[in-house]
């Protein structure tokens, strides 16, 4: 790779802060605090509504009776979605045993669920009911009340927490079940980038009136999920055959995180800072740091419109 660092064009594309209303209404998400009743995918169909968009979807689907956290994507950004997957989630809830325990008791037992764990999706799940791994990075209790107990969760994405309270409660030999839940965090958003439908719906208002300014505030560019990644800023002449599905070259690249190494995933970026796409790396950043040439990183997911940038030569 060349020891300069090209500066992004001024005639192509547009920095994510820079977008007008219209593609922000197409490449942005809102991360809504769904409250208890309605599910996730009425509500991601009551944004699109209010909204005016025709397509929306959400992250993580939390049962009717759960509330908290839930991203929903608008437009083209649905397609960043799937990093999600890769990311972890929060929760706080309340467990009920089915007969009187311990406190001390419940936390020799919870080390067990700490770390990889095996789950079977509950009946009612949308997903084939085989077993699977998940991964619980910390899981602590809180408070007791009788036979009801405050719980933390931290937990791999795709974990399903009404089923880890039911395995909890066979391990206690006494049954449980989830008796209230909360998501405050999936991937890097946390309840205080989270939104009500009637703070949502204030904007809106306001937005008709000739003010966008706060809805400006509650919308989020997919960018910012991609932050969660390894980053590598593509050159402006690698952009389109990205787009394209091609995968990154080492020519390609104009910079990339330290750290990469073979098998991580990364966000590709134009050089203003948009979201290009998604990759798997084939070299470590350092090895490609001093190639000359060579398949750099394979495109997994594609999030900018092809022909954004102009197509060049192939480097």
């Amino acid at each position: 790779m060349p020891e300069s660092r090209p500066v992004a064009s001024t005639q192509y594309g547009v920095s994510p802060s820079r977008r007008s209303m219209e593609e922000m209404l197409d490449t942005s998400l809102i991360i809504i605090d769904k409250p208890s009743g309605p599910t996730s995918h009425q509500v991601s169909a009551w944004v699109a509504g209010m909204l005016g968009v025709e397509k929306a979807g959400h992250a993580g689907t939390l049962d009717p009776g759960v509330t908290g956290v839930l991203p929903v994507a608008l437009g083209r950004s649905a397609r960043a979605l799937d990093a999600m997957n890769y990311l972890r989630k929060r929760y706080v809830g309340i467990i009920r045993f089915h007969s009187d325990i311990p406190h001390k008791q419940l936390e020799e037992i919870l080390p067990r669920f700490n770390g990889r764990i095996f789950q079977v999706p509950p009946v009612r799940s949308a997903v084939k009911r085989e077993r699977r791994i998940r991964e619980i990075h910390s899981l602590t209790v809180a408070e007791q009340r009788e036979r009801l107990f405050l719980f933390h969760v931290e937990c791999q994405s795709g974990t399903y927490v009404r089923t880890l309270c039911r395995d909890i409660g066979i391990a206690m030999c006494t049954g449980s079940q989830m008796e209230e839940l909360r998501r405050t965090r999936s991937g890097p958003f946390g309840e205080e980038k989270a939104v009500t439908l009637q703070r949502l719906q204030d904007a809106v208002h306001y937005w008709k009136g000739g003010d966008a300014s706060m809805l400006r505030s509650i919308l989020i560019p997919y960018e910012e999920l991609l932050r969660s990644f390894p980053a590598v800023e593509l050159k402006d002449s690698a952009v389109d055959s990205v787009c394209h599905g091609a995968n990154l070259t080492v020519k390609g690249v104009n910079h990339l995180d330290r750290g990469i190494k073979r098998g991580t995933i990364v966000s590709l970026f134009s050089g203003k800072g948009e979201g290009v796409a998604m990759a798997n790396a084939l070299m470590s950043s350092e090895n490609i740091e001093n190639a000359a040439s060579g398949i750099a990183f394979s495109t997994m997911r594609v999030f900018m419109k092809p022909g954004t940038y102009p197509r060049f030569r192939k480097n």
